[in-house]
C-alpha cells in the first residue's frame, strides 16, 4: 500500500456541514459531553460528533439519519434568519490512516477521530459552507449593479433609484460583516493553540477548500460593489443638489419679477 492509496482498514465516517441560518443562540446548549465551548461541540451517540457555529453551521461526523434529525429538532427554535436556499457539504472521512491528508476523490484522511482532529476538520468546512453562501449573495449583487454601471455609461448619468442603491450597499455590507466579522476565515481554530502539531492538517484543509482565496476574491468582489453604488448615490445626491440650487435660483427670479411688477403696475396705479 502506498501513501496515497486509502487503508484498506481504515474506518469510513460521513460528514456533513449544513448552513441553518445566519446565527445559531448556542447559549444553554453546554451539556456532559461537551468536547469544546468556541465552538460548541459535543458528542453523539456512539462515534458521532457535533460542531456548532455561530454564524449559522452545524458540522456533524458520524451521525445516523435520526441522530441528525434529532440534532437539527433541537436547534430549529434557536436559529435566526433561515437562509433563502439551503447550503451543504458532505465528504468522506477516512479514520485510521498513517497521516493527515487529502485522499483521491475529495476524501479526508485522519489518524484518529480525536476531538482536536474534529475540531479542526469542522472548522474548515464549516467556513467552505459559510463562504458558499456569501459567494452567492455577493453573485446577486454584483447581478443587480452591472446594469447601473452599464446605464451610466450609456447614458451619462445613473438611474434615479437611490432607494434601490443603498438597498444593494445594505447587502453588499452584511455579506462584508460576515466574512470579515463573524465567520472569520483567515482566522485558524483554537484547538490550534494547543495542537501545534495539527497546524499541518489545517493548511492541508484550508488548501483543499480554497478558504484563503475565496475568501480575498470575495472581498475584492465586495470592495468594487460597495464603490461601485457609492458612486453612483454620490452622482445622484450631486444631480439633486444642482436641481436644489437650479430651484432657488428660479424662486429668486420669480420673487425679483413679483416685486418689480408691484413696483410697475400695481404701485404705479
Amino acid at each position: 500500500m502506498t501513501e496515497s492509496q486509502p487503508n484498506p482498514a481504515a474506518l469510513r465516517f460521513t460528514a456533513r456541514a449544513l448552513l441553518l441560518g445566519d446565527r445559531i443562540d448556542i447559549g444553554g446548549l453546554e451539556r456532559a459531553d461537551t468536547i469544546s465551548t468556541s465552538p460548541l461541540a459535543f458528542g453523539v451517540g456512539q462515534n458521532g460528533k457535533v460542531a456548532l457555529y455561530r454564524y449559522g453551521v452545524a458540522v456533524m461526523v458520524g451521525l445516523t439519519p435520526l441522530e441528525e434529525e434529532d440534532v437539527l429538532a433541537r436547534l430549529k427554535d434557536r436559529v435566526v434568519g433561515a437562509p433563502l436556499r439551503k447550503e451543504d457539504e458532505v465528504v468522506t472521512l477516512l479514520v485510521g490512516e498513517p497521516d493527515d491528508r487529502i485522499a483521491p476523490g475529495g476524501q479526508i484522511a485522519l489518524k484518529d477521530l480525536s476531538s482536536e482532529r474534529f475540531l479542526v476538520f469542522a472548522d474548515a468546512i464549516a467556513k467552505s459552507v459559510a463562504l458558499a453562501r456569501d459567494e452567492r449573495e455577493v453573485n446577486i449583487v454584483f447581478d443587480k449593479v452591472e446594469p447601473l454601471a452599464n446605464v451610466l455609461g450609456r447614458h451619462g448619468r445613473p438611474m434615479r433609484n437611490r432607494r434601490e442603491m443603498l438597498r444593494l450597499i445594505g447587502q453588499a455590507l452584511g455579506v462584508q460583516h460576515r466574512v470579515s466579522g463573524r465567520v472569520a476565515v483567515e482566522d485558524k481554530p483554537d484547538v490550534l493553540w494547543d495542537r501545534p502539531d495539527l497546524e499541518r492538517l489545517y493548511a492541508r484543509l484550508e488548501d483543499e477548500y480554497e478558504l484563503k482565496e475565496r475568501g480575498q476574491t470575495l472581498q475584492r468582489k465586495l470592495d468594487v460593489i460597495v464603490e461601485t453604488v457609492r458612486a453612483l448615490t454620490d452622482i445622484i445626491d450631486a444631480d439633486r443638489s444642482s436641481f436644489m440650487e437650479l430651484a432657488i435660483v428660479l424662486l429668486i427670479i420669480a420673487e425679483i419679477g413679483i416685486s418689480l411688477f408691484e413696483i410697475l403696475f400695481v404701485r404705479g396705479h
